[in-house]
């Protein structure tokens, strides 16, 4: 083994000597051994070990101990569990003292059987951090993706389904159990108020779904009646419930834990079993099977679940400290007996060897010290050729001269394991507990299992395809909206748990703030504008009904290209006069204007006409296009826009839409004029500002700040008059001020000649100050 893949280099944990001054020990060499260690030069250890212990005419545990530390590390597990061994007989083993062959052995079936990729440091940053302990649940959940039907929380199906306010869609019990405020999703906070199941996903998950559906309810039943120590009632919901979907891992999870909660160990190692070939690489479900096999008193099946756990997840401390502690207690298992014999040095060979190699021990580890189908060359595990240090092969394995030979003959092809499992039993010195369920099972890593795809499985189980939808139940009147009678278009939901078409329940709302169908009050919903659409009915609309959301979106943007016609129908505010280049804010509470200004916004064209009223057509033939550059939204509805003028316009025709006024139109432009005439009109410019000026300073001062806080400044004057069609700004800013009648101002906002335009307000300008009282 390459000792850049070694774990906890330089952390080699260093066993207290048993007798430190023990005649024979050398300070100065097991310093050496020590440094070597931390450099990864194991074998150098190794060696100094050795030679330390063939010194000593009693063999020290801890000596031992460090010893096999360092041939596990070194790849070498076979001499590391004699070594173990060896301390074993000597005193029991604890937990603690087995962290190095429990990680080595863990690491190596991870990257020999299981073929994944191991860290340079053998184990990932979080195990060598200080909060390496600390074990994320969610690290061990399924590997899988939770499909489009499943809850993020539970990552089961959905279970009366509840849409935020952001538009993600969870279990109801999960969102209210849950002690996260966020949205797992997108992380937004919440509102605490309390929400309604969604009645469409709801109604569609029991029709596509019927089996799931009903061993969920099912198995939620079992879940509360758990929750009320109603143990017996539980189970016979969570039988119920894996009959309808057998190959449901997160149920026969549960169920397994329900089995050992209520001592039923062996039933809880079925569903384990069952579990682990459904999912052959879900760590959860080793560590479950693990757990039952020990409370069945199965260690060695557990130890080997658990080094798989391990293996799979190397950095599961809780995993690791309870494969130490099996792993202790299957040494001690094997020295259980009093009447044991004193064993004799470890070096000496002959019976005291045999003991401290224990077949039944090596049994349980077989898959571990030899890759099934590979040579002795290809395995770390396999028994070397040449002669054992302190001791024959003969010494190793007193057999008969014949057994001897064909030992000899095959040399190194055969394991240590299947050697040392020939070996009789020292008189009176082995006893091995076993289950009574049997012996232990041959050990099967993941890469051996059969995947989810050779299990008989329900197709609406949760798996990396993802639940099958069947064609023929679904239909797009399943996913109408009740307000326009057509499939839904950006859906959203209430806090009542009803779906509709965004601009449908938005046009609802303008005239009443109820739900269109339980009439539950949504002010709030209202006041907040949570409109988010439901993400779960857009991803399904757009899978599974794509054609037929295609359509319904085909005529939605047909609607708004009409709508951003400004010359066929412009939506018209009938209310005061506007004027170029002027602001104009406007109050909106009327819903036919609510819904105007918001056709204005979603069609990008932030534009509309504002007219005045008339008796006969409704609203007069001139006006002026409003640019929106601000929408504020009160709670109730109502909104304050904020609009600037932009160009005159003439009515053609009138007409109506959805409750407002449209019309056709075309704009007005001021006829430009040269040479004479633009002299002459250059001459009637400046004088009329200057009149203009003058008739503005001389106002009051309060009658002044009163137009400044509302109009601004008098524009400056243009240098040239006809640089825009509109005309001069000072022209439509003195026009908006001056104390003039809508209909003497929809006049001049008519004219087409500036020429005329001034001359007009020339003779208002008259009228104003002849008038003005002294």
């Amino acid at each position: 083994m390459e000792t850049g893949v070694l774990p906890h280099q330089g952390d080699l944990l260093l066993h207290p000597l048993s007798n430190p001054g023990a005649a024979g020990l050398c300070r100065e060499m097991l310093e050496v051994a020590e440094e070597a260690s931390r450099a990864g030069d194991f074998n150098l250890a190794i060696e100094i070990y050795n030679s330390q212990l063939a010194d000593l005419q009693q063999p020290d545990r801890g000596l031992c101990l460090r010893k096999g530390d360092s041939l596990a590390l070194a790849g070498r597990i076979s001499e590391a569990l004699e070594t173990y061994c060896i301390a074993a007989n000597l005193g029991k083993l604890r937990p603690e003292e087995l962290p190095v062959l429990v990680e080595t052995i863990a690491r190596t079936l991870r990257g020999k059987e299981l073929g994944l990729p191991v860290t340079p440091n053998g184990h990932n940053k979080s195990s060598s951090s200080g909060q390496g302990g600390i074990q994320n649940d969610r690290e061990c959940e399924e590997d899988e993706t939770p499909d489009m039907f499943s809850c993020r929380l539970c990552r089961c199906l959905l279970h009366e389904p509840v849409t935020l306010e952001c538009g993600h869609t969870f279990c109801k019990r999960c969102v209210e159990n849950d002690s996260v405020k966020d949205c797992i999703n997108c992380k937004q906070q919440q509102n605490k108020s309390d929400r309604r199941v969604n009645v469409v996903l709801s109604s569609l998950l029991d029709k596509l779904f019927e089996t799931e559906s009903k061993a969920r309810k099912m198995w939620i039943e079992g879940e509360v009646l758990w929750s009320k120590q109603n143990l017996v009632d539980a189970l016979e919901r969570y039988n119920a419930a894996v009959d309808l979907v057998p190959s449901s891992g997160s149920l026969l999870c549960q169920r397994a834990e329900l089995h050992m909660e209520m001592r039923n160990f062996s039933q809880a190692v079925q569903d384990a079993n069952s579990l682990c070939r459904l999912k052959p690489l879900w760590t959860k479900a080793h560590c479950l099977k693990a757990t039952a096999l020990s409370k069945a008193d199965r260690n060695d099946e557990a130890l080997q679940e658990y080094f798989l756990c391990l293996a799979l997840n190397p950095d599961w401390t809780k995993v690791k400290l309870e494969a130490q502690k099996v792993l202790s207690e299957v040494f001690s298992s094997v020295f259980e007996n009093e009447d044991m014999p004193t064993p004799l040095h470890p070096l000496q060979g002959g019976f005291a060897t045999r003991l401290i190699k224990p077949p039944a021990l090596l049994q349980t580890l077989r898959p571990l010290t030899q890759k099934p189908g590979c040579s002795s060359q290809d395995s770390e595990f396999s028994v070397a050729k040449s002669t054992p240090v302190g001791g024959s092969s003969s010494e190793l394995c007193p057999m008969s001269p014949a057994k001897s030979e064909q030992v000899a003959g095959e040399g190194s092809s055969k394991s240590l394991t299947e050697v040392l499992a020939s070996l009789p039993v020292p008189h009176g010195g082995l006893k091995r507990k076993h289950s009574s369920d049997g012996a232990s099972s041959p050990f099967n890593p993941p890469s051996k299992l059969s995947r989810p795809d050779d299990v008989n499985t329900v197709q609406t189980a949760s798996g990396r395809e993802g639940r099958v939808v069947p064609a023929h139940l679904l239909d797009s009147g399943d996913l109408e909206c009740s307000l326009c009678m057509r499939l839904f278009y950006e859906p959203v939901a209430t806090p009542c748990g009803h779906t509709f078409c965004l601009r449908c329940l938005e046009r609802c709302l303008d005239h009443n703030p109820n739900c269109p169908l339980c009439k539950e009050n949504l002010s709030e919903y209202l006041a907040t504008r949570g409109y988010n659409k439901t993400f779960l009915m857009e991803e399904v609309l757009q899978r599974y009904l794509g054609d037929e959301l295609a359509e319904r979106k085909k005529i939605h943007e047909e609607e708004m290209k009409e709508l951003s016609n400004l010359n066929q129908e412009v939506p018209i505010f009938v209310c005061t006069m506007a004027f170029p280049t002027i602001p104009c804010p406007l109050h909106v509470f009327e819903p036919r204007y609510r819904l105007m200004i918001r056709r204005c916004m979603e069609t990008g064209t932030k534009q509309f006409g504002m007219c005045i009223a008339d008796e006969l057509k409704g609203f007069a033939d001139y006006g002026c296009m409003l640019q929106v550059r601000d929408v504020k939204f009160f709670p109730d509805g109502r909104s304050v826009v904020d609009t600037i003028g932009v160009s005159r316009f003439k009515v053609l025709s009138h007409g109506q839409r959805d409750g407002y006024n449209t019309c056709k139109i075309e704009y007005l432009e001021d006829r430009k004029v040269e040479r004479e005439e633009l002299a002459e009109l250059l001459k009637l410019h400046d004088s009329v500002y200057e009149q203009a000026n003058n008739w503005f300073t001389s106002l009051k001062d309060n009658m002044k700040n009163q137009i400044l806080s509302h109009f601004g400044h008098l524009p400056s004057k243009d240098p040239d008059p006809q640089a825009s069609p509109e005309g001069p700004a000072w022209c439509w800013w003195l026009l908006a001020v001056l104390p003039l009648e809508n209909r003497a101002q929809l006049t001049i906002l008519a004219m087409n000649s500036l020429k005329d335009r001034l001359i007009a307000i020339r003779r208002v300008l008259i009228f104003v100050t002849r008038k003005r009282p002294r």
